[in-house]
């Protein structure tokens, strides 16, 4: 499922991969820190904030908050559809921080 979602956001399709994303909901698979990632970068892609809150919303009920790739993803999304305030709150709650997490803030 992940490597599919993340080709699928590769090739520029991610519209795909929110679906597929939606498919594997349906079938209670569960995610991981990689496929959040990977949709999240499909929803930064399409700059479709609200898609992306609810990805952020599967992130908390699944306990991947805390990975800092997920996090530097989510401040990503946020920034680049414009929501700087939600991005600053991700980055505030994040555990860890790397130069990633800096130039996600940064540059949004």
């Amino acid at each position: 499922w992940t490597v599919m979602i993340g080709g699928y956001v590769q090739d520029g399709h991610s519209e795909e991969a929110l679906n597929l994303f939606q498919q594997m909901h349906w079938e209670s698979i569960r995610p991981d820190g990689f496929t959040f990632v990977s949709v999240l970068k499909a929803c930064t892609r399409l700059a479709i904030l609200e898609q992306g809150k609810q990805i952020h919303a599967h992130i908390i009920k699944n306990h991947f908050e805390s990975d800092i790739f997920v996090g530097n993803s989510l401040v990503d999304m946020y920034a680049k559809c414009r929501s700087i305030e939600d991005a600053r709150k991700v980055f505030d709650k994040m555990q860890k921080r790397n130069v990633i997490s800096w130039n996600a803030m940064i540059s949004g």
